[in-house]
């Protein structure tokens, strides 16, 4: 057969086929019941070949549902992380570590399970009066932790506290480092940097606030603490509730520092101590079972410089004795006025240090937050305004504080810097002085140290719970 004549005969067939195509049915035809389908010119000319997958290479790590959950975890660590290096009311780290609390949130985490109180020790001057801002700690900590009660109360209340009324009665005397009060060489004050001697029968009243804003936990005792110094013979103390019913009568008959423990099965919201004997009383601890106690201590007048003054064996025994887990000190706006010069600055500033190597060396396990004054304004050249060296005492507390390895809050700061006072006066947060907080403005200041805190609680829990998916998965 000739070549063109194969050719021909090919053609013939494409034109059949081409012809069929496009005539026969779309839906095709049914021959005894078999359904004949031809397809179409379009399918024909448009097909395209099917794309195999790869195959996995075995080698490539396989995404598990751990990995899932670490991936989840470390976003939740990174927020947080994010938040507490950013947000208002940030605290400043040594050395920027943002762990530098974790120590400190672990001990109070545990406490429960210990059946132990931890302690935090709010010392500052007239800002923290009535208990503000030290109210807001106790609230957070002891709803979060556990705790009950107000914490450490001094024998004789000079200044009135939002949380309970007390009163003292009998012969006594006052000793104190700061402000009135008779002086002692030996540094034997205690917690509140005063106490109190007594001689003969002196009676001790305490009855829980009835302000409901004050958490129920907040008013009931179960555990009641005196610290005292026997000077000679026996001294002894009686416990009353509100009944007048008597609980266990405690006798000492040793001398030096000791203390009588009253654990209550059943709380009370008053009782009266009755002392007896020759005895110096550094203060009351009024608490729940376990937890957390805040204990507000204002000093009025002081600029935080004085606690060098107190002894360090007798203030070292007494911070073992009652779990003191953070020690908080919120001081400088009485030195301000007094504050001139670059030098004046400094010379603050050196004393300020040396407390803050005091608790370290009486306490050295626990930590140091030190809080450094408000803005506080005057008037200047008839005008209201900061006062001149404020923001730069705030910068050489702060740095100070990093170079001494303690945390640093700024209350200035958390106020808008410069001249912030006057706008907070305004919005009815601070009093007419310029000085201190009205109680909405401590308020205001209390919940955003809270939330400062829980914060970087959230951190601390993101970085446990980071490690401890980490260390189930398996290598």
């Amino acid at each position: 057969m000739k070549a063109r004549y194969i050719l021909y005969f090919i053609t013939a067939i494409l034109i059949a086929l081409f012809i069929l195509t496009i005539s026969f049915p779309r839906k095709g035809i049914n021959i005894a019941g078999v359904q004949l389908r031809f397809p179409s010119l379009e399918k024909i000319l448009t097909r395209k070949t099917v794309e195999e997958p790869e195959i996995p290479d075995l080698e490539e790590p396989v995404f598990t549902a751990q990995d899932s959950i670490r991936l989840s975890l470390q976003d939740t660590l990174n927020y947080y992380r994010e938040l507490v290096e950013n947000q208002l009311g940030k605290f400043y780290f040594p050395y920027d570590d943002v762990g530098y609390f974790d120590g400190f949130f672990e001990q109070i985490q545990t406490a429960k399970s210990l059946q132990k109180i931890i302690r935090i020790l709010h010392y500052g001057d007239s800002q923290i009066e009535l208990d503000r801002i030290s109210f807001n700690l106790r609230k957070y900590f002891q709803e979060k932790f556990g705790g009950g009660g107000p914490g450490l109360l001094p024998a004789v209340q000079t200044i009135p506290t939002a949380t309970v009324y007390q009163r003292w009665s009998g012969d006594y005397t006052t000793y104190s480092a700061y402000g009135d009060g008779n002086r002692r060489k030996n540094g034997n004050y205690g917690f509140f940097c005063k106490c109190i001697g007594m001689t003969g029968e002196n009676r001790f009243f305490v009855k829980a606030s009835q302000n409901l804003d004050v958490p129920h936990k907040m008013r009931t005792f179960s555990k009641i603490k005196l610290y005292f110094f026997n000077k000679n013979g026996d001294f002894s103390a009686v416990l009353s509730d509100n009944l007048k019913k008597e609980k266990e009568a405690l006798v000492a008959n040793s001398e030096g520092l000791q203390s009588f423990l009253w654990e209550l099965d059943t709380p009370l919201t008053t009782f009266t101590l009755t002392l007896k004997g020759n005895a110096d009383i550094y203060g009351i601890s009024v608490d729940g079972k376990y937890g957390v106690s805040v204990d507000n201590i204002p000093l009025r007048g002081s600029a935080g410089t004085l606690f060098t003054q107190l002894n360090d064996s007798l203030t070292r025994l007494m911070f073992q004795e009652s779990n003191v887990g953070l020690v908080i000190l919120q001081f400088g706006g009485n030195a301000v006025p007094a504050i001139s010069s670059q030098k004046s600055i400094g010379f603050y500033v050196n004393n300020l240090q040396r407390q803050i190597q005091f608790f370290k060396r009486i306490n050295p396990q626990g930590k140091i937050l030190l809080i450094g004054p408000s803005d506080m304004a005057k008037r200047v050249e008839g005008e209201l305004r900061s006062y001149p060296l404020l923001g730069q005492l705030v910068e050489a507390m702060k740095k100070m504080a990093n170079d001494n390895g303690v945390a640093f809050w700024d209350i200035y700061e958390v106020m808008g810097g410069e001249n912030s006072m006057i706008a907070w006066y305004k919005h009815g947060l601070a009093g007419e002085d310029l000085i201190h907080f009205t109680p909405k403005g401590a308020n205001r200041i209390g919940e955003i140290l809270v939330n400062s805190f829980e914060n970087l609680y959230q951190l601390y829990l993101s970085k446990q719970n980071l490690s401890t998916q980490n260390s189930t998965v398996q290598p």
